[in-house]
């Protein structure tokens, strides 16, 4: 009996480990063949602006561009920022996906951004299309992972939640604040920062910051309170429950930077 044991546990411990080993390098190949990414470090290829007061497409100012291989939000060609906030649209929507970039915030705050759109950024999730928004709409209908840069001294979460004519519910009920905090921590100073969000359609919605979770959330739907989200309803036949949209990158005032913007497609 003991000679039969010795020779049997081994021989498992080696199939076990060789089949933890190919498990694992089967893994990584295929998360690093099916993440794609949607920003080649050159131009805006695949992704088009659409700014408060000017029609879509219409990049005034030349608010978004590529220097040095990251898609830069900058206002210098602006004399003030006149509530001309800013999104830059991706080609194509989803609807299941993990999408992860860094961001950071630089310089100083363009006069005339409000004071909470002080190292405020944001990327749009389930937006509305840019097509369907009115030439003075400020924000597309959308759920917003909201990024904030800490000013230096107090405490200010990151990838937090605001509801630009949507709502959603979590644990269990509907939320129809504007913003909702996370639980990450401050990020001060230029900083690059990784945030990750991962959306199944209707059903969950999940922000990560530097790999750790900081906000759940589900049931994304359009808001009837609001001009634009009840419109939106209207032209769905009363269908409020948002399964998917565009993804924007925002611009509220103050200069930032993007890079490494990626998307893994999920199943349904």
């Amino acid at each position: 009996m003991s000679r039969s044991m010795n020779f049997t546990r081994p021989d498992r411990l080696v199939r076990l480990s060789l089949a933890v080993s190919f498990a694992l390098l089967f893994a990584g190949a295929a998360s690093a063949e099916d993440w794609i990414s949607l920003f080649n470090g050159k131009d805006l290829d695949g992704w088009s602006p659409k700014i408060t007061g000017y029609d879509f497409g219409d990049n005034f100012g030349n608010t978004f561009r590529v220097e040095d291989g990251v898609i830069k939000v900058a206002y210098d060609a602006y004399e003030k920022f006149d509530g001309r906030y800013g999104h830059l649209f991706y080609k194509e929507p989803f609807s299941h996906y993990r999408l992860r970039l860094e961001y950071r915030f630089t310089g100083e705050q363009i006069d005339g951004g409000a004071g909470w759109a002080l190292r405020n950024s944001g990327i749009m999730l389930h937006c509305q299309d840019p097509e369907t928004m009115r030439k003075d709409q400020e924000f597309p209908v959308s759920i917003e992972c909201q990024l904030l840069g800490g000013d230096g001294t107090n405490p200010r979460t990151t990838a937090n939640l605001c509801t630009p004519g949507t709502n959603v519910v979590m644990e269990g009920n509907l939320i129809e604040q504007h913003c909702t905090t996370s639980s990450s921590k401050t990020y001060h100073g230029d900083q690059w920062v990784r945030c990750e969000v991962e959306v199944h359609g209707n059903g969950k919605i999940i922000h990560y910051v530097n790999g750790e979770k900081v906000l759940e959330y589900e049931a994304s739907q359009l808001d009837p309170r609001d001009a634009d989200g009840a419109k939106l309803i209207k032209d769905r036949d009363g269908n409020k429950m948002l399964t998917g949209g565009y993804i924007s990158l925002q611009s509220e005032s103050h200069p930032c930077e993007f890079r490494n913007i990626e998307i893994l497609p999920l199943e349904e």
